[in-house]
């Protein structure tokens, strides 16, 4: 990597007296903004009203943790239950810009933002990037999806108020991409990480080596993904690849976002109030240990969102970062406890099963389990595909070698399929991991 062209450009979007707050302190602001998101959510979401008041609920008593836990949970459901605009805080004369699912599993989620809702998330954005290591006058070079998705839209605010240089590229067009990160000399570039694998394979078949490139840093979310898998990117791009995490109903990307540490992403807690959870009965895990994440937001206006369950699964540490930022860290998404499989009586993640395949010899970092019933239990075969140049007599070998990895690391027994290269469906966005065989409940 050449340090002198990869080199930061002068700027900052660093807030030493937040971000280093000290932990009695910015729990205090915590649970000033908590009773404020509360009568907020009280006073003009009927949904939350009715729950609070069952409960017993008044804000003004909100002060400890014990009081926290009384609070009712909100749903992904609700949304869907008070479809379209149910859930919102404030008239539609007050919001600036509405935002959905796909609504592929059922009807879209519709959340929206007040004008200030949308200044907070440019500036938890900006946040997040000079974290991650970008600069005022860098070249960001944006792959996430524009459009209802929040990616797109998060990642192109938040640059601009570091004082970016954007490039609205959005997903597909991968030659072109390619063209122009090399042509305008991005330093920064936001996709989704199987996207990233993506280009860089077209970029190989191409004969253009995105190492070459300015690139330094690349953020990349809105999709879970290995340490493997991170490996991956950082050899075939010469970057430092960085996590981070969002979801729309709580805002969008920059909820939380890893330092260059790479030692778990930094969860804004001056903006969301985080537990982790027991996903079965729903008591506190101790720090460290895995659960499913809530969050509760405490500046939102349009959707203020009440313990909200994620379903996402991941441990946290309120530990002091080598970086300095005081603000606990999650560490990693693993998965979500509602893409937990249970194969032969096990437990399993997709997740886990990734960190397996990406890396192995002769595979290369595109794969999808298809999910099928057998009696009562889920049995799962796994579709790989090898590197370009891989002789076709090697398939039963590479194959065998999955299947035993597979069975001593996760501890599953699976069926392989390897497959030419390009076989394997790719996406400009998400990636479609699991295809889902089971007959529909």
């Amino acid at each position: 990597m050449n340090t002198t062209t990869k080199a930061a450009s002068a700027g900052s979007y660093f807030d030493a007296a937040t971000e280093t707050m000290p932990r009695d302190a910015l729990q205090d602001l915590q649970f000033d903004r908590l009773r404020a998101t509360l009568r907020n959510a009280h006073d003009n979401v009927e949904l939350h009203r009715r729950r609070l008041d069952q409960a017993g609920v008044v804000a003004e008593e909100v002060r400890t943790l014990e009081d926290l836990r009384r609070i009712p949970f909100t749903y992904k459901a609700d949304l869907r239950d008070t479809y379209p605009f149910g859930m919102f805080a404030r008239p539609l004369k007050e919001v600036a810009r509405i935002h959905a699912s796909s609504g592929t599993t059922g009807k879209a989620t519709v959340v929206g933002y007040t004008q200030t809702d949308i200044e907070n998330w440019a500036a938890l954005m900006a946040r997040s990037m000079h974290a991650a290591g970008a600069r005022s006058g860098d070249i960001i070079h944006n792959s996430y999806g524009y459009g209802l998705f929040t990616g797109g839209l998060g990642a192109h605010y938040g640059a601009e108020r570091l004082g970016a240089t954007v490039v609205p590229m959005s997903g597909g067009s991968t030659e072109r991409q390619i063209a122009l990160i090399m042509d305008l000399g991005a330093n920064i570039l936001c996709a989704t990480p199987s996207y990233t694998l993506a280009m860089a394979e077209v970029a190989e078949q191409q004969g253009v080596d995105l190492r070459k490139s300015q690139l330094r840093v690349g953020i990349f979310g809105a999709e879970p993904w290995s340490h493997a898998m991170r490996v991956e990117i950082e050899e075939r791009l010469a970057l430092k690849a960085i996590d981070i995490y969002g979801l729309s109903e709580i805002m969008g990307p920059g909820v939380a976002c890893e330092c260059p540490a790479q030692a778990g992403l930094h969860g804004w807690e001056d903006h969301f109030l985080f537990e982790v959870l027991d996903p079965e009965t729903q008591a506190p895990v101790p720090e460290g240990h895995a659960g499913e994440l809530v969050i509760t937001t405490l500046t939102k206006q349009a959707l203020p969102m009440l313990r909200y369950r994620t379903r996402d699964i991941t441990r946290v540490t309120t530990e002091r970062c080598d970086c300095g930022r005081t603000h606990l860290r999650i560490l990693r998404i693993t998965g979500r406890s509602d893409d937990m499989l249970i194969i032969r009586g096990v437990n399993v993640y997709p997740s886990q099963i990734e960190a397996v395949l990406v890396g192995r010899p002769m595979i290369a970092p595109h794969y999808q389990l298809l999910v099928e019933r057998q009696g009562t239990l889920d049995h799962v075969t796994i579709e790989v595909e090898v590197q370009y140049g891989v002789d076709a007599q090697a398939f039963a070998t590479i194959a065998r070698d999955v299947k035993h990895h597979v069975k001593s690391m996760v501890g599953i027994s699976t069926d392989v399929v390897v497959k030419q290269p390009g076989e394997i469906p790719r996406s400009q966005g998400k990636a479609v991991r699991v295809r889902d065989l089971r007959p529909k409940e």
